[in-house]
Formats: structure tokens, sequence, C-alpha cells
């Protein structure tokens, strides 16, 4: 599946557009990691891209999420099962075993705490430092959805905190306009 077919199924099927726009930040995110672990940035961006596709149709029903995305994908021919592995872990569906499994269930949250932090910040995204991010982060009061375990797992990866942060805010900066912040 490419890029684009790719983000015109996302375009088909998600009707929020922040939710839209999570998912653009999470490809973004997922692009940036892919080479720090010699991977393929257009594999792991796809990952991001498509990670949420069921989400607006499983909202009722959060046992399913990430299972309907990975039936419907094979539907549509794409066979990338570490792909498909990525999307069934970020949902809770299987333990996050392989580096592009513990990037998104990683990843996903951190780009909501960006997000959060970016709305709060003065100068939005384009003024937020990987600092600010590290303060709201220990806030545990601010963006309560954004699961600071999820986040924390980055060290799965071998890769602290800050580290991680910066990578990911450094990807969504790249995308500011596209993400309306």
């Amino acid at each position: 599946m490419t890029r684009d077919e790719a983000l015109k199924l996302v375009q088909a099927k998600v009707k929020t557009k922040n939710l839209v726009k999570h998912m653009l930040a999470v490809e973004a995110g997922m692009r940036a990691l892919a080479p720090r672990f010699g991977e393929d940035p257009e594999r792991w961006a796809l990952a991001g891209l498509i990670h949420d596709l069921d989400y607006e149709e499983t909202k009722e029903s959060p046992h399913v999420h990430g299972t309907i995305t990975v039936n419907q994908l094979r539907e549509r021919g794409l066979s990338d099962e570490e792909v498909l592995g990525a999307i069934l872990a970020h949902a809770g569906r299987k333990e996050a075993e392989t580096p592009i499994e513990r990037a998104l269930t990683a990843v996903d949250p951190l780009t909501g705490l960006i997000v959060a932090a970016a709305l709060v910040h003065p100068k939005r995204l384009a003024g937020l430092t990987p600092h600010n991010v590290l303060n709201r982060y220990r806030e545990k009061g601010f963006a309560r959805s954004a699961s600071r375990d999820g986040i924390a797992s980055c060290r799965g990866l071998g890769l602290e905190l800050e580290e991680f942060v910066t990578i990911i805010l450094a990807a969504m900066q790249g995308i500011r306009d596209e993400l309306g912040l």
C-alpha cells in the first residue's frame, strides 16, 4: 500500500479532522524513528498513518479497536505482518515485541501529549521545546489520556525519554502546517 492509497483510505473512512491530524502526527513520528533502527521510514510511516483507521467505528467497542483495521487492510491486500502487528500492539491486542510495535505503542500517546502542550503554548508547536513537553509529561493532571506508561515504553526501544521526545517533537514541527498548530 502506498502512502497516497493509505491517505485516501484515511480521508474516506475518518470523519473527525482532529483524528486525521493525530494520524498524520503519528505518521511523522514513525517516519522519523525508523532510520534510528535501520528500518524503512515509509513502512513505519504507513503503520502510523493507518493505525487508528477503525477508531471512530470502534469507539463504543474499544475491545475490537485495531482488529477491524487489520481485517480491512488484509482485504485490501496489505500483507506486511509487521505493520499489521504494530496496529494490533498499539491497540493492546498483542504484546509489543518488535521495534515497530514498540515504536507505535510509544509514539501514539506522545503525539497526543505534544498536541496538548502546543495548544497551551503561546507560540504553539513552533515554540515548543523538549523541555516544555517533559514538564507537561511530569504533570499527572495534564493531558490525562496521554498514557505516561505508553510514552515511557520508549525505553524498550533503547531510547531515553528526552531523546524520544526530541525526535517526535521535531517530526511534528516539520508538519505543523498540516497539523494546524
